[in-house]
């Protein structure tokens, strides 16, 4: 536990000390909310129609730009060879990577969304079924991410391959987590979209990390 503790401080360090994720994920997922209204007009009842979706979408193409680089540095550099020799299994390693990218990505934009969801004329009622969708649907991109950035890793065009590979896989929490919004707002009950997105993020816990592992030990033989 003190090795991942320390990996997952280090990767923050890094991150911090660089600034330059965090801040591309929370500039772009800003302005890529705020450009909706020039494009769709700045009537109120349409805003708050599409706020949920444009804020969930907005949030997934943003936790998209820093993934290609979450094993990538460590690869080039070699520390992911002498971390993949380290006492620390590469599960473990995976999953501490996951964490440091959601603190550093996710967070922020869970941060941002509030003032976002108020520009959109999301009405109160949704706006806290939608932070606690953004809670569960975060960390869950960042694991499925991580899968796609270990099976991408080392390959030619693995920027454009990554994408591909995962975006299909983010469908399902995009239409869980606007449909628990979408629920609130017409007065029905989100509790069964918010347990089918938990049951997602409860499946990828223990999951992304092996198949990130798998990917990670096959992308350095």
């Amino acid at each position: 536990m003190t090795g991942f503790l320390r990996l997952v401080g280090r990767d923050l360090s890094l991150a911090l000390r660089q600034g330059a994720d965090a801040a591309t994920a929370v500039l772009f997922f800003v302005l890529c909310v705020v450009l909706f209204p020039f494009g769709v007009g700045p009537e109120p009842n349409i805003l708050a129609r599409i706020a949920p979706g444009v804020i969930l979408v907005a949030a997934l193409l943003a936790s998209l730009l820093s993934l290609e680089r979450l094993f990538q540095t460590d690869h080039d550099d070699g520390s992911l060879d002498l971390l993949a020799l380290s006492p620390l299994p590469l599960e473990a390693v995976a999953m501490a990577k996951v964490l440091a990218h959601w603190l550093v990505t996710g967070l922020p934009l869970l941060a941002a969304s509030p003032l976002l969801a108020l520009l959109l004329h999301l009405p109160a009622g949704g706006l806290g079924v939608l932070l606690l969708t953004l809670l569960l649907t975060t960390p869950l991109l960042s694991l499925i991410g991580a899968v796609g950035a270990a099976l991408t890793l080392g390959a030619r065009r693995g920027g454009v391959l990554l994408p591909l590979l995962i975006l299909p896989l983010y469908i399902p929490a995009l239409i869980f987590a606007a449909g628990a919004v979408d629920a609130a707002l017409a007065g029905l009950e989100a509790r069964p979209h918010l347990l089918l997105l938990g049951g997602l993020l409860a499946g990828a816990l223990p999951l992304a990390p092996l198949a990130a592992a798998a990917g990670l030990r096959a992308a350095l033989d």
